[in-house]
Protein backbone atom coordinates (compact mmCIF):
# COMPACT_ATOMS: atom_id res chain seq x y z
CA UNK A 1 0.00 0.00 0.00
CA UNK A 2 0.89 3.46 -0.70
CA UNK A 3 -0.52 6.89 0.97
CA UNK A 4 -3.14 8.75 -0.87
CA UNK A 5 -3.49 6.24 -3.51
CA UNK A 6 -7.36 5.13 -3.87
CA UNK A 7 -7.25 1.57 -2.71
CA UNK A 8 -9.73 0.73 -5.67
CA UNK A 9 -6.51 1.26 -8.17
CA UNK A 10 -4.51 -2.02 -8.28
CA UNK A 11 -0.94 -1.87 -9.04
CA UNK A 12 -1.82 -3.09 -12.26
CA UNK A 13 -3.76 -0.51 -13.17
CA UNK A 14 -1.59 2.19 -11.84
CA UNK A 15 1.64 0.79 -13.74
CA UNK A 16 -0.52 0.96 -16.89
CA UNK A 17 -1.39 4.71 -16.10
CA UNK A 18 2.15 5.99 -15.29
CA UNK A 19 3.60 3.47 -18.71
CA UNK A 20 0.44 6.04 -20.55
CA UNK A 21 1.94 9.19 -23.08
CA UNK A 22 0.23 12.01 -23.71
CA UNK A 23 -2.54 11.31 -26.58
CA UNK A 24 -2.73 7.63 -25.57
CA UNK A 25 -6.42 6.74 -24.51
CA UNK A 26 -7.81 4.47 -22.08
CA UNK A 27 -11.49 2.86 -21.41
CA UNK A 28 -13.29 2.13 -18.23
CA UNK A 29 -15.77 -0.43 -19.72
CA UNK A 30 -18.96 -1.20 -17.95
CA UNK A 31 -19.87 -4.89 -17.34
CA UNK A 32 -21.43 -5.55 -20.47
CA UNK A 33 -18.54 -4.68 -22.59
CA UNK A 34 -16.73 -7.21 -24.74
CA UNK A 35 -13.43 -5.68 -22.89
CA UNK A 36 -11.74 -8.96 -23.30
CA UNK A 37 -12.05 -9.05 -26.97
CA UNK A 38 -11.39 -5.64 -27.45
CA UNK A 39 -8.13 -4.87 -25.40
CA UNK A 40 -4.68 -4.72 -26.22
CA UNK A 41 -4.24 -4.69 -22.35
CA UNK A 42 -6.85 -5.78 -20.31
CA UNK A 43 -7.71 -4.80 -16.13
CA UNK A 44 -10.54 -5.97 -14.47
CA UNK A 45 -11.63 -4.61 -11.48
CA UNK A 46 -14.45 -6.92 -10.79
CA UNK A 47 -16.78 -5.91 -8.18
CA UNK A 48 -16.33 -1.71 -8.71
CA UNK A 49 -18.23 0.54 -10.69
CA UNK A 50 -17.32 3.26 -13.62
CA UNK A 51 -17.62 5.96 -11.52
CA UNK A 52 -16.08 5.15 -8.26
CA UNK A 53 -13.19 4.20 -10.96
CA UNK A 54 -13.30 7.20 -13.16
CA UNK A 55 -12.90 9.50 -9.75
CA UNK A 56 -10.08 7.77 -8.47
CA UNK A 57 -8.33 7.30 -11.87
CA UNK A 58 -8.45 11.12 -12.49
CA UNK A 59 -7.22 12.26 -9.37
CA UNK A 60 -3.85 11.20 -10.78
CA UNK A 61 -4.35 11.36 -15.21
CA UNK A 62 -4.29 14.77 -16.50
CA UNK A 63 -6.69 14.61 -19.56
CA UNK A 64 -5.56 16.41 -22.76
CA UNK A 65 -5.97 19.60 -23.23
CA UNK A 66 -5.08 19.74 -26.96
CA UNK A 67 -7.93 18.12 -27.97
CA UNK A 68 -11.92 19.56 -27.93
CA UNK A 69 -13.16 16.45 -26.34
CA UNK A 70 -10.72 14.45 -24.10
CA UNK A 71 -13.33 12.38 -22.66
CA UNK A 72 -15.78 10.31 -24.89
CA UNK A 73 -19.06 8.20 -24.16
CA UNK A 74 -20.52 5.68 -26.25
CA UNK A 75 -24.04 6.90 -27.51
CA UNK A 76 -27.44 5.09 -27.05
CA UNK A 77 -28.03 3.10 -29.88
CA UNK A 78 -30.71 5.04 -31.73
CA UNK A 79 -33.75 3.01 -31.36
CA UNK A 80 -32.82 2.41 -27.42
CA UNK A 81 -35.65 3.44 -25.56
CA UNK A 82 -32.97 3.38 -22.65
CA UNK A 83 -32.96 7.36 -22.86
CA UNK A 84 -30.03 9.30 -21.73
CA UNK A 85 -28.19 7.48 -19.32
CA UNK A 86 -28.04 9.12 -15.45
CA UNK A 87 -24.56 7.65 -15.10
CA UNK A 88 -23.64 10.42 -17.76
CA UNK A 89 -24.62 13.28 -15.15
CA UNK A 90 -22.27 11.43 -12.29
CA UNK A 91 -19.45 11.76 -15.01
CA UNK A 92 -19.91 15.38 -15.61
CA UNK A 93 -19.79 16.22 -12.00
CA UNK A 94 -16.63 13.95 -11.95
CA UNK A 95 -14.81 15.93 -14.51
CA UNK A 96 -15.79 18.92 -14.23
CA UNK A 97 -14.67 18.59 -10.40
CA UNK A 98 -11.25 17.30 -11.44
CA UNK A 99 -10.31 18.36 -15.00
CA UNK A 100 -13.22 21.23 -15.88
CA UNK A 101 -11.41 21.89 -19.23
CA UNK A 102 -12.69 18.37 -20.56
CA UNK A 103 -16.42 18.13 -19.25
CA UNK A 104 -17.64 18.87 -22.81
CA UNK A 105 -17.91 15.25 -24.22
CA UNK A 106 -17.46 13.42 -27.19
CA UNK A 107 -19.91 10.48 -27.79
CA UNK A 108 -19.43 8.13 -30.53
CA UNK A 109 -21.78 5.28 -32.10
CA UNK A 110 -21.51 2.22 -30.59
CA UNK A 111 -18.83 0.31 -33.21
CA UNK A 112 -16.57 3.66 -33.15
CA UNK A 113 -16.91 3.35 -29.98
CA UNK A 114 -15.26 -0.05 -30.35
CA UNK A 115 -12.85 0.69 -32.85
CA UNK A 116 -11.47 3.91 -30.38
CA UNK A 117 -11.00 0.61 -27.43
CA UNK A 118 -9.21 -1.61 -30.24
CA UNK A 119 -6.55 1.14 -30.32
CA UNK A 120 -6.71 2.29 -26.92
CA UNK A 121 -3.55 1.17 -24.78
CA UNK A 122 -5.96 -0.04 -22.34
CA UNK A 123 -9.31 -1.48 -21.26
CA UNK A 124 -10.70 -1.50 -17.81
CA UNK A 125 -13.06 -3.91 -17.51
CA UNK A 126 -15.25 -3.06 -14.42
CA UNK A 127 -18.86 -4.47 -12.78
CA UNK A 128 -20.99 -1.81 -13.75
CA UNK A 129 -24.11 -2.85 -14.63
CA UNK A 130 -25.59 0.33 -16.21
CA UNK A 131 -26.17 0.63 -19.71
CA UNK A 132 -23.86 2.70 -22.04
CA UNK A 133 -21.32 3.48 -18.88
CA UNK A 134 -18.37 3.10 -20.97
CA UNK A 135 -16.31 5.98 -21.11
CA UNK A 136 -12.53 6.57 -23.09
CA UNK A 137 -10.23 8.89 -21.35
CA UNK A 138 -7.19 10.81 -23.82
CA UNK A 139 -4.43 11.75 -21.90
CA UNK A 140 -2.94 14.98 -21.30
CA UNK A 141 0.50 16.61 -20.30
CA UNK A 142 1.52 17.01 -16.48
CA UNK A 143 2.88 20.34 -16.01
CA UNK A 144 6.18 21.16 -14.10
CA UNK A 145 3.90 23.21 -11.52
CA UNK A 146 1.51 19.70 -11.30
CA UNK A 147 3.91 17.44 -9.56
CA UNK A 148 4.72 17.28 -5.96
Amino acid sequence: MLKGIPPILSPELVKVLMEMGHGDEIVIADGNFPAASVAQRLIRLDGHGTAEVLEAVLRFFPLDNFVPRPVALMAVVEGDPVGEPAIWRTYKDIVQTCEPHAADFEFLERYAFYERARQAYAVVATSEMTQYANVLLKKGLVKPDQTP
